[in-house]
């Protein structure tokens, strides 16, 4: 039986010394309906939002398709040919705006409707 509430007194440790160290990176204080003041920690944004990220990069890919539908394929490649020598910023436009399958299947998708 002391074993198993050292067991729990030691369970109890870690969880105040988990809990100290979130406080310590900073805290939210709130008054409870009977006048107790309670620290939570701050919830803080992650540095790098996966969601935005992925929006971001799905936008890319239906502008890539909307402008391979409306120029056409001979048109586009001429375009990414002409960006492709120019300074090392454009260079870097056409290799990231090259064709790949995803774009050629948007644009066969968003076509139809063009």
């Amino acid at each position: 039986m002391a074993d198993i509430k050292q067991m729990q007194f030691g369970m109890r440790l870690k969880q105040i010394d988990r809990n100290h160290r979130q406080l310590a990176k900073g805290y939210v204080t709130s008054i409870n309906h009977d006048g107790l003041i309670i620290a939570r920690p701050h919830q803080r944004a992650s540095r790098a939002p996966l969601r935005a990220i992925f929006l971001c990069l799905l936008a890319l890919m239906l502008f890539k398709g909307f402008l391979f539908a409306q120029l056409g394929e001979t048109a586009y490649d001429a375009r990414m040919a002409q960006l492709g020598s120019g300074t090392m910023f454009e260079k870097a436009g056409a290799y990231v705006m090259t064709p790949d399958p995803a774009t050629v299947w948007i644009a066969a998708r968003i076509g139809t409707y063009l």
